[in-house]
């Protein structure tokens, strides 16, 4: 019998899912698994990052925008409680992404050998799908089902615990075989019940004045074609989350924008509160979608919902018509079965969208134009607005870079052209994600916009972009201060301003110490000519951002509005 060892199945099975990336840090552990990835001829190429939050963070960014499943490792003890965060982000994001934690020995288990941890108990409630391979020859085996369960049906994130000597034990090379399908996503996508399809067909043609809103389940399922050309045959405005940008051009004449509590504003607020039906598409509505249930409150309209997890309908609203399945095809079915329908007069129609975007955008294009000091966030927006390509990946932090980029950066292309961490909303993860990005989609300018509260989480990872020459260019926005919060402080709790502020940071110093090109900004004046040079850059780059307080601001933010 031919055989190989366990960390040898493991290289192979991951060759055979059609991986190309491998984000991680070396550990005591992973010594054979490392040791194999050296040996064997896969094709693979290992990120080695500076920390295992980050390796996560960069295989979720990595899969946003390639299709791809996003593979991470790590060791035991400290590595796996580490590299946690990014897996229930990506969890939670329906975003596939598999981190394999290596571990001491099935034999030394319950013996107090150093970096002992309950792996199986840390990830169970963080993934779709969690398994410990106590045996080698079980090795190919849970590396299928970890592909199959991460990319069909909703996606979701996956962990492997691989114990040392479980990866120097035999396997027969006989079992290695794998479906490369079920590397990418969504893999074996599911259509919709007919009687569903006829259902909500029939109630979307009787609304008067029908909204769409749609979730990152749009852009997951690439069903932005079928969506345009529903919105378009009956004429139907279509706001989207944050997670949702990009499932329709923002300059379509249909595109109302993202909608909520964080980056929604009062004009796009009109058409949650002014439809008569409300059709969800891969989308929750959850607690920022709808400004906490607010809007619609429960009962105000009809809803209706496409999603392929059945769990999410009917959750938050009484649900008058449901079809499960993919977006794409359940879309397909829908507009199959509409034909070509005459729409109807509407008061929520392309002018009213005009209308709200001309409101919006002139409000916006006031304090764009400011020449204040500290530079205010929206000039910072309208600069990378103008000097950008529609084909750029910007990746906003939580923070300040969130609500004033989904709500005025305007994506013009379908697809993943913006995203930030909407789940959990973590501080650290746009830096680490554009370096997956840039793998995912290497042709493409990557931008990254951070607060400086966000900088001190994993400003280290600036060596990993230094050392691989990534032209990723980096924005911090500084202020001094965790800003959210302190904003949250003034308006919810009489500005009583407790343990939120910190020193300001020569971010642009400390970028040229690592090896990146950098920019300092105070002058509004500068930052065009400044952030150009950076975007021009041929290697990573980074500019420090002077700019104006959430809690001095007038960000998109609902809970903070008068």
């Amino acid at each position: 019998m031919n055989q190989m060892s366990g960390a040898e199945a493991l290289v192979h099975m991951l060759q055979g899912h059609g991986v190309d990336y491998i984000f991680g840090l070396c550990g005591d552990t992973s010594l054979p698994f490392y040791d194999a990835l050296h040996r064997l001829n896969h094709g693979m190429t290992h990120i080695l990052s500076r920390d295992e939050r980050s390796a996560a963070y960069m295989a979720d960014g990595y899969a946003r925008v390639s299709g791809k499943v996003g593979v991470c490792e790590g060791p035991s003890g400290g590595g796996a409680t580490y590299i946690a965060p990014g897996l229930v982000e990506a969890n939670e994001s329906s975003i596939p992404i598999l981190a394999i934690t290596t571990d001491i020995s099935v034999a030394a288990r319950g013996r107090y050998a150093l970096t002992e941890l309950d792996q199986s108990a840390l990830f169970r409630p963080l993934t779709k799908w969690n398994g410990v391979i106590d045996r080698a020859e079980d090795v190919p085996k849970l590396l299928r089902t970890a592909f199959r369960e991460m990319t069909t049906g909703r996606p979701g994130a996956a962990h492997l615990a691989l114990p040392f000597d479980v990866q120097k034990g035999a396997v027969d090379a006989a079992d290695i075989w794998c479906d490369p399908e079920l590397g990418r996503y969504p893999a074996w996508p599911t259509g919709p019940d007919p009687a569903a399809v006829s259902r909500l067909a029939g109630v979307l043609l009787a609304a008067r004045n029908p909204v769409i809103v749609c979730g990152g389940g749009m852009v997951l399922a690439g069903g932005e074609t079928e969506l345009i050309r529903l919105a378009e045959q009956l004429a139907i405005p279509v706001a989207t989350t944050i997670s949702g940008k990009g499932s329709i051009p923002e300059d379509h004449p249909l595109a109302v924008g993202v909608v909520g509590s964080n980056g929604g504003v009062a004009e796009t607020r009109r058409f949650m509160q002014a439809a008569d039906l409300l059709l969800l598409i891969g989308c929750r509505a959850g607690s920022v979608t709808t400004e906490r249930w607010r809007f619609p409150a429960p009962g105000a309209c009809q809803v209706a919902h496409i999603d392929s997890d059945p769990g999410v309908i009917g959750a938050n609203y009484p649900t008058e018509a449901a079809m499960v399945g993919d977006a794409r095809l359940a879309l397909a079915a829908l507009n199959a079965e509409l034909g070509k329908p005459t729409a109807p007069a509407r008061e929520l129609n392309a002018a009213a969208v005009a209308e709200a975007k001309a409101a919006k955008f002139a409000a916006f294009q006031e304090l764009a134009e400011s020449d204040e000091r500290p530079i205010r966030p929206e000039r910072l927006v309208a600069t990378l607005s103008e000097l950008l390509d529609d084909d750029a990946v910007v990746i906003a932090d939580p923070g300040t870079p969130c609500p004033y980029l989904s709500a005025y950066y305007p994506v013009k292309r379908t697809g993943r052209h913006f995203f930030s961490n909407r789940a959990h909303g973590a501080l650290g993860y746009s830096l680490p994600a554009a370096i997956g990005a840039y793998h995912g989609r290497p042709g493409a300018k990557v931008v990254a916009v951070m607060g400086d509260g966000s900088f001190g989480f994993n400003g280290g990872e600036m060596e990993t972009v230094a050392r691989l020459g990534l032209p990723i260019t980096f924005v911090v926005v500084s202020n001094g201060v965790f800003g959210w919060i302190k904003a949250g402080q003034k308006t919810g709790f009489d500005e009583r301003y407790f343990s939120v502020d910190f020193n300001t940071t020569d971010h642009a110093r400390v970028a040229e110490a690592y090896g990146l090109r950098s920019w300092r900004v105070e002058d509004p004046g500068e930052l065009k000519s400044k952030m150009a040079a950076a975007l021009d850059c041929p290697g990573p780059a980074l500019v420090d951002v002077i700019c104006q307080p959430l809690q001095e601001a007038r960000a998109p933010v609902s809970e903070w509005v008068a």
